[in-house]
């Protein structure tokens, strides 16, 4: 991936629906060559999908929460029960005190204590300790521009 690969993913991460000839413009190209660089950027791997950002609030999901799961048993198998709560945004096996962490919209606490049952009902699943978001500073995607460090 060049330069212009990573200038083409950050200008369509701040705006996914830009023209192929403002995106090549804005990195020295033709819309035709632009198209060509996303479409093998997609066949790649490196664009996932294209999406809009919704205000979670806006959709009743104002509660954000992140849950850590411990286990009494191997979890790690366990990911298609995690996908099955559509509550759940993001599902992580991880190192250390725990063995799931998640991250959970709900639109109250009290939807969120019925995700936590939920969640419960897995198999393996021992205990929970949640941290609800009070306020977001900022949140940011990966940046493909970002220099890795040497």
């Amino acid at each position: 991936m060049d330069h212009i690969d990573r200038a083409l993913l950050a200008r369509l991460q701040q705006d996914a629906t830009q023209s192929y000839a403002a995106l090549g413009q804005a990195v020295g190209l033709s819309a035709g060559a632009a198209h060509e660089r996303v479409r093998k950027l997609r066949e790649r791997g490196a664009i996932r999908r294209t999406a809009a950002e919704v205000e979670p609030a806006a959709v009743g999901a104002g509660v954000l929460a992140y849950v850590t799961v411990d286990s009494t048993a191997w979890l790690g198998d366990s990911g298609e029960s995690f996908a099955a709560l559509p509550e759940i945004l993001e599902a992580h096996v991880v190192a250390g005190s725990a063995a799931v962490l998640l991250k959970v919209r709900a639109a109250s606490t009290g939807h969120l204590q019925d995700v936590l049952r939920r969640v419960y009902a897995i198999d393996g699943v021992g205990a929970t300790r949640v941290t609800v978001v009070l306020d977001t500073f900022f949140e940011r995607p990966v940046s493909p521009t970002a220099t890795p460090p040497a």
